[in-house]
């Protein structure tokens, strides 16, 4: 599996989506509250077929690379980013649980 990141952001929103090659396989949503240099997740979406490897956990990952690239933290309104990034011993310095 060929995997492609590609961060679609909008003013104060966007989504980060995940290819394999040309196919949409999922989807991070997030907004921006630049007042507090927070990123919140909203939804991590994985298509059903590609499920159970791993693949939604990539996209909080890209999250966290987002995050620190801009300088912000990160807030995860998404029951399952939540649970990634409360297990993630290496995203103490931009996860505000």
């Amino acid at each position: 599996m060929e995997l492609l990141f590609e961060n679609k952001k909008s003013g104060n929103g966007g989504f980060i989506s995940m290819k394999n090659h040309q196919e949409e396989i999922g989807r991070l949503t997030y907004t921006i509250v630049p007042e507090l240099k927070k990123l919140i997740v909203s939804y991590v979406m994985v298509f059903p077929k590609f499920e159970g490897k791993g693949l939604g956990k990539k996209l909080v990952e890209k999250s966290v690379e987002f995050a620190r690239k801009n300088g912000w933290s990160i807030k995860a309104h998404c029951s399952y980013a939540h649970s990634v990034l409360s297990r993630k011993e290496d995203v103490e310095d931009v996860f505000v649980a």
